[in-house]
């Protein structure tokens, strides 16, 4: 038996409550996991409320990442007593998360972690600080180094923007965070941000398509007006890394930041992110995010919680990183 957050749905919507189900209804898998930890994402949000349309099959359990130790494998790769970490490959949404005190999976999907990391720790990271990662990577990947100028971070306070602020100022970068949260600018300072704008300098569409320039970088998790507005403004040679949508879908923008300044959009999937990838980003994550900022933006709590916290997330109400303890 193994103890799980299981959603149902039902002719008014879907409901979620925690309950003791049979190890018969695992998952196939090569991989057997004692869960030990798991987050709230904005992706969790609906999926604990609504199944958000990613959701193909009920009863489900969610929880689109989970960290703990291997209890039994068929991969050679992985063997009992193993620490390991999943993110992303539709867990939690196709197939049972992480809100369960035991996984089966695909050995593919795991990663083992570094031995720095905590399963606690890996999981203060997640979905989201994983995401910050590849994001930044990626940038770097492009040119960007803290010689180039300021990086701006859109939705900071927000689980992506709190890891990929704490992890900019760490190697040294000029880290312009902005949020629409005013208690947030304190918190956002503590994670290493220098300067902290409201989101409101990005609300109106741009007068002009090319403003003055600013931005060497941004790490933006919000798309919609905000993301068209900071087009507007990247430095010659810039580049965005896009990581959501939290303001929306549509991007209404000209050619010309492109054409012009040589500006490029670049798209951050970690759902679906290579495996051969994901190893090295989780050991840099291990060496180059500081203990202190992730651990003043992590807040604990327990499964029975989780449905609540769906709802609060999805508000915009839970800032920085929401870790959910499985373990007895």
């Amino acid at each position: 038996m193994y103890k799980a957050l299981v959603t149902y749905k039902t002719d008014t919507g879907v409901t979620a409550r925690v309950e003791d189900r049979d190890d018969a209804l695992l998952p196939e898998g090569e991989v057997l996991v004692s869960v030990e930890y798991s987050t709230v994402n904005y992706k969790d949000g609906l999926v604990v409320t609504s199944g958000g349309g990613l959701v193909k099959s009920w009863p489900h359990v969610p929880g689109i990442d989970f960290a703990g130790t291997v209890q039994s494998s068929s991969d050679r790769r992985y063997a009992p007593g193993d620490r390991v970490v999943l993110t992303g490959w539709r867990v939690g949404e196709l197939h049972a998360g992480g809100y369960a005190s035991k996984a089966r999976v695909q050995a593919d999907w795991l990663v083992p972690l570094p031995p720095s990391l905590s399963t606690r720790l890996a999981m203060a990271i997640g979905t989201a600080g994983f995401t910050a990662m590849l994001a930044l990577d990626t940038l770097e990947l492009h040119g960007l180094t803290p010689a180039s100028g300021e990086v701006l971070v859109t939705g900071a306070a927000g689980g992506v923007g709190s890891v990929a602020t704490a992890l900019l100022a760490a190697k040294g970068y000029r880290v312009v965070a902005s949020t629409g949260r005013a208690d947030a600018a304190d918190y956002l300072r503590s994670l290493g941000a220098a300067e902290v704008i409201d989101r409101a300098t990005f609300a109106e569409p741009a007068k002009r398509p090319l403003e003055t320039e600013r931005w060497a970088a941004c790490i933006d998790s919000v798309g919609g007006l905000t993301l068209a507005r900071v087009l507007a403004q990247m430095q010659y040679g810039g580049a965005i890394a896009a990581v959501g949508l939290a303001g929306g879908a549509k991007v209404e923008t000209t050619v010309l930041p492109f054409l012009l300044r040589s500006v490029k959009l670049l798209g951050i999937d970690s759902v679906m992110c290579p495996a051969a990838r994901r190893l090295p980003l989780w050991q840099r994550l291990a060496t180059e995010l500081p203990r202190a900022p992730l651990e003043a933006m992590t807040t604990m709590a327990t499964l029975d919680q989780v449905p609540a916290l769906a709802k609060q997330i999805l508000a915009g109400g839970i800032r920085g990183r929401m870790v959910i303890a499985l373990a007895d």
